[in-house]
């Protein structure tokens, strides 16, 4: 009696309905039995259905040991009601089963639930600015060339490098990014890392993207508090006062004595049902209805802690604010109640674990559309929540530096040199025209000779270089462009003749030196006494 893991994906509680029904069907222990006088073969009673489905769904990974009978009996309605079960007369289609001894059997076939067909989203494929992007309205089409007017100042700063001068440089900055920019990269960055997580090929039938607000994401992730919990900036938003004071009494609940509320039996029960009836009317689960798949899809990672976390981290970015807050309020209460030891029983049936899975769990995570198995999983992914809800209900470090590093990077100036094609000065824009090859061929030989001879000119005849620096620079000029250096200077002595030799002055002689050249030296009386 082994269920299959169904991992994430798409239609995971379709694909689960199905997998229950299939070995429902086949491992259903059948007998012969007596009712009224009458025997029935290959038929059970409903107690049996409970006892061996409610063992089933226990051992499966998908759903948990958390699934209660009742959770148990409220699946066997349904298999009443879709025609997967029938009483032993032939009747179906209404949810009248109960833990009893009533006899049922399975039908010739139980229908299998089809995948659901959703139509194609085309994701819009925005671009961000890039450093040569044309400004917006200029067309593809006869693109503009800057005619190559360089004189040999511009040539000089195009092959400075070359004659081993590094030019100073200019910053250029990109064209700046928009707060809409800032926030499809928010948006784009966090599914992408969700769809990784998932290991999906696309999240388009798991999540409507078109739906996730990026504002959304960018405010859960940075007005918090020192706790971590949302800040509303619409008030009226916020959790009603007198549930907000219940929630605390019930966190925070001390001994008796320091409580300061009016005491009397089963107090702390009527403050529960308090807190139960204003999160069971909401209008839309806190979990929302359009993101109901995507963390249905993550239960399939429940195996891999470490990732399951990882990814309701970024489905829970995904909530609106006010949603997102009325969570994490509501998990902090339910993981303290649960940890207090001194808190009398809130259910006289139930444990207090128990208990609180069985009231949030509608309330956090149900489909807008009837799922037939959308109780076991709302209660497998609270009580998840319940054992991780510091970590998933945190924001994703990871996550947001990457995010912040891609936006600087975009915000990032660039480093241009002169002699750059941006540094031309250009009156109109001209368009390429065609040239003969006799034409091409002349600028090709002579084009680029004329301002390199012009650029050797100027060294040559620059009175500010010291003749060390010349020198330098005509070597490295010679280096780089010999063809150039050679015409200038056919002959060492044409070479010569730049730097002339000047006539080494004779070194003086000392007077004093050639006045008694060959006197002995003579040594000097001592002034000791």
């Amino acid at each position: 009696m082994e269920h299959r893991i169904v991992g994430p994906g798409p239609y995971r509680a379709t694909k689960l309905w199905n997998e229950t029904v299939e070995l429902f069907r086949a491992k259903m222990p059948l007998r012969k039995h007596r009712c009224r006088f009458k025997s029935y073969e290959h038929c059970f009673t409903a107690a049996e259905a409970v006892d061996w489905l409610h063992e089933l769904l226990r051992c499966s990974q998908n759903f948990g040991p958390e699934v209660t009978r009742k959770q148990t009996v409220q699946l066997l309605k349904k298999f009443l009601k879709n025609h997967v079960i029938e009483d032993i007369k032939g009747k179906w289609g209404q949810e009248d089963f109960e833990d009893n001894g009533h006899l049922y059997r399975f039908p010739s076939s139980s229908p299998l639930k089809p995948y659901p067909k959703r139509p194609p989203y085309r994701k819009d494929v925005i671009k961000f600015p890039e450093w040569n992007d044309p400004p917006p309205g200029t067309s593809q089409e006869n693109i503009p060339v800057r005619p190559v007017v360089m004189n040999s100042e511009m040539w000089y700063k195009r092959h400075s490098i070359a004659i081993g001068e590094v030019p100073a440089c200019r910053l250029v900055c990109r064209r700046q990014l928009t707060e809409a920019n800032v926030e499809e990269i928010w948006k784009s960055m966090t599914l992408s890392y969700l769809q990784k997580i998932l290991g999906l090929d696309s999240l388009e039938e798991v999540l409507d993207v078109k739906l996730v607000n990026s504002k959304f994401i960018i405010h859960n992730v940075y007005s918090v508090s020192k706790q971590g919990v949302v800040i509303l900036d619409d008030k009226s938003k916020e959790l009603p006062h007198w549930v907000l004071s219940a929630m605390k009494c019930l966190a925070n609940w001390p001994n008796c004595s320091d409580l300061k509320q009016p005491m009397y039996s089963g107090f702390e029960k009527d403050v529960f049902k308090t807190i139960a009836d204003y999160y069971g009317h909401l209008k839309e689960p806190l979990l929302t209805f359009h993101l109901f798949d995507a963390f249905v899809s993550v239960l399939g990672l429940l195996q891999k802690e470490k990732m399951a976390i990882e990814a309701f981290q970024i489905c829970c970015l995904l909530l609106p604010p006010e949603n997102r807050r009325k969570l994490q309020l509501l998990m902090r209460m339910m993981a303290r109640i649960c940890l207090n030891k001194e808190m009398p029983p809130l259910c006289d049936g139930f444990g207090t674990r128990t208990l609180m899975v069985q009231t949030f769990s509608h309330c956090i995570l149900c489909s807008k559309d009837e799922v037939d198995l959308d109780e076991l999983l709302a209660a497998r992914l609270v009580t998840f929540l319940m054992d991780n809800s510091q970590e998933i209900l945190k924001v994703p470090l990871a996550l947001q530096t990457s995010i912040e590093e891609r936006v600087a990077h975009l915000r990032r100036v660039q480093i241009k040199y002169p002699g750059a094609d941006m540094d031309i000065t250009v009156s109109a824009p001209s368009f390429c025209r065609q040239i003969s090859p006799e034409e091409f061929e002349y600028q090709r030989a002579y084009g680029s000779q004329e301002p390199l001879a012009a650029l050797l000119e100027e060294i040559i005849t620059d009175a500010k270089l010291s003749t060390k620096e010349k020198k330098k620079k005509l070597k490295q000029f010679q280096k780089s462009y010999p063809e150039v250096y050679q015409e200038r200077f056919p002959t060492p002595e044409s070479e010569a003749l730049l730097f002339p030799e000047k006539p080494k002055p004779k070194p003086q002689l000392l007077m004093w030196a050639l006045k008694n050249p060959f006197q002995p030296f003579q040594r000097t009386r001592s002034f000791r006494m």
